[in-house]
């Protein structure tokens, strides 16, 4: 499994966590960070870069118009209204695509910089010979992005439509029709699975996703055990 690991962080054992919206992908990144992973939320990442006076929101609203801007917030910035711009790309393939080429590569240069960080921290902490280190990117995007190829494990995260779609409106108290619109802008979940080394099923309680979690990080120390 090593052998897929980027050759700038040579003892980092990298996961690349995905699954389709409202599957539970922040549940499963909670578990793992419990278990000692770092972890980082490309979602979280890509709100940051998307905030006033960024280059990357700069270059969104330079391409989409003002037209996808919220009211001014207290210090007079703009922010974007993702309402607006979602409701704008998840119904137009080609809009989402303008959209990602904008995002993505900077997406991708600040997990970069993220897992430079975490090697520092490692490398400073002074660990023991028999750990290995574990990262988590969390990427709704990880496969169609291009991580699949620098990470050493791909985890997909699953449950059923139907508990999607409920957790949509129930959680998020997104509009039904919003709710239908967001699942099927994604790949069917099987596409996903398909490139998965550990799949979890969050379809049933969450203990028996905690288990699942478990047992696979359990596998990964026994993998990476160093003599």
């Amino acid at each position: 499994m090593r052998d897929r690991c980027p050759p700038a962080l040579p003892e980092l054992y990298l996961i690349g966590l995905t699954g389709n919206i409202a599957c539970g992908k922040s549940t499963v990144v909670q578990m793992l960070q419990a278990l000692g992973a770092y972890t980082l939320d490309a979602d979280a990442i890509t709100h940051q870069l998307q905030a006033p006076q960024q280059p990357v929101y700069e270059q969104i609203v330079a391409e989409f118009g003002v037209g996808i801007l919220a009211a001014p917030d207290a210090d007079g910035n703009r922010p974007l209204d993702r309402k607006a711009l979602a409701a704008m790309v998840f119904s137009d393939p080609v809009q989402l695509k303008r959209l990602e080429a904008i995002v993505h590569p900077a997406v991708h240069r600040a997990i970069w910089a993220w897992l430079a960080q975490v090697q520092q921290q490692i490398t400073e902490a002074q660990m023991l010979p028999s750990q290995m280190p574990v990262a988590v990117i969390d990427a709704v995007k990880l496969i169609e992005s291009g991580w699949k190829q620098h990470v050493q494990a791909v985890w997909v995260v699953t449950c059923t439509p139907q508990q999607q779609l409920e957790r949509l409106i129930q959680n998020r108290a997104m509009p039904v029709a919003e709710a239908h619109q967001r699942i099927a802008a994604q790949p069917p979940q099987a596409e996903r699975i398909a490139y998965a080394d550990v799949v979890i099923d969050n379809s049933q309680s969450l203990e028996q996703t905690r288990q699942q979690v478990q047992a696979a990080w359990h596998a990964i120390q026994q993998k990476v055990a160093r003599p």
